[in-house]
């Protein structure tokens, strides 16, 4: 009996840790003002939550041999509820800007948006690929 409670404890403790954040997986970005886009691969870092780019493709959806490939384009959104992701950072390649930025998750969608010098900038929306 002992071992059947200790298998069940390690059961129930091991599905919350390994429950992943809605927020996580990877995401189609909006096109930027090339017409280009990218999938961004968003999970934990550290407290927060951060987003590398794994891979890119031109307006026609061709790949793109970028180098941004492997860089960070989201880093340290924190989860606040109902879906806010927020305190964060987001690199705009094709502007070269980092703007402090917030993310809304609803359901398979997430609007992104940021600031930069008091200007503030839709980031649109980025869709979910799984």
């Amino acid at each position: 009996m002992k071992k059947l409670v200790l298998a069940a404890l390690f059961v129930m403790g091991a599905s919350a840790a390994f429950a992943a954040d809605p927020i996580e997986g990877v995401w189609q970005t909006a096109k930027d003002d090339n017409g280009n886009y990218g999938y961004i691969e968003v999970k934990p870092c550290g407290p927060a939550f951060c987003g590398t780019l794994i891979k890119s493709f031109d307006s026609t959806g061709a790949v793109l041999e970028s180098e941004n490939v492997g860089k960070l384009i989201v880093w340290d959104m924190i989860a606040y509820p109902d879906g806010l992701y927020d305190d964060g950072q987001v690199w705009s390649p094709d502007r070269d800007k980092t703007y402090n930025s917030d993310m809304t998750l609803t359901g398979n969608s997430v609007t992104v948006r940021g600031c930069v010098f008091g200007i503030c900038r839709e980031g649109g929306n980025w869709t979910r690929v799984n």
